[in-house]
């Protein structure tokens, strides 16, 4: 399903704070049938999000890009590493991860929001946005963030949001 950026930005602004408290109530009382209703929900969620549609992430974020990350792109680039880095990407001390320099990401297309680097593109790329990671409880600072960028993350919690009963009983 195509995905509307204005609208899901306003749904963002309505509901967004909402979303990241029941986030941190799941968090705190980790049920422990998290990480199926995770996995059956994705399903669903996948089925009504279509991500080419959408690309807010590589709009508005950055991955962290590891040194096989760096390694493996800058090859494909016929770049070295250092090259690589200098030319995109940027440092940050404080997490001391590896960003992009740009935002819209470098390699994505903006007009038909596909990535020139598909194939080889960072692992947080490649798993974002990370919805059915194994221990979905440790991943939910994730989710916080990402409800406001992703329309997949911000779907999957609607959805646990409304099936909170169930997923809270013992």
């Amino acid at each position: 399903m195509q995905v509307n950026l204005r609208s899901f930005k306003q749904k963002v602004r309505h509901n967004a704070k909402q979303l990241r408290t029941f986030l941190t109530k799941l968090e705190k009382k980790n049920p422990k049938s998290l990480d199926k209703w995770a996995v059956t929900l994705s399903t669903e969620v996948w089925n009504e999000v279509d991500c080419l549609s959408c690309a807010n992430c590589c709009k508005t974020m950055s991955p962290t890009f590891t040194p096989a990350d760096i390694k493996r792109i800058s090859a494909h680039l016929e770049m070295k590493p250092t090259e690589f880095k200098e030319k995109w990407l940027e440092y940050d001390k404080k997490d001391k991860d590896w960003l992009n320099q740009l935002r819209p990401c470098q390699f994505l297309n903006l007009k038909t929001n596909m990535c020139s680097i598909y194939e080889v593109r960072p692992a947080d790329c490649a798993g974002f946005p990370h919805l059915t990671k194994k221990k979905m409880n440790e991943y939910i600072h994730v989710h916080k963030q990402n409800v406001e960028y992703c329309p997949a993350t911000y779907k999957m919690v609607e959805k646990m949001k409304d099936l909170q009963k169930e997923i809270f009983q013992k």
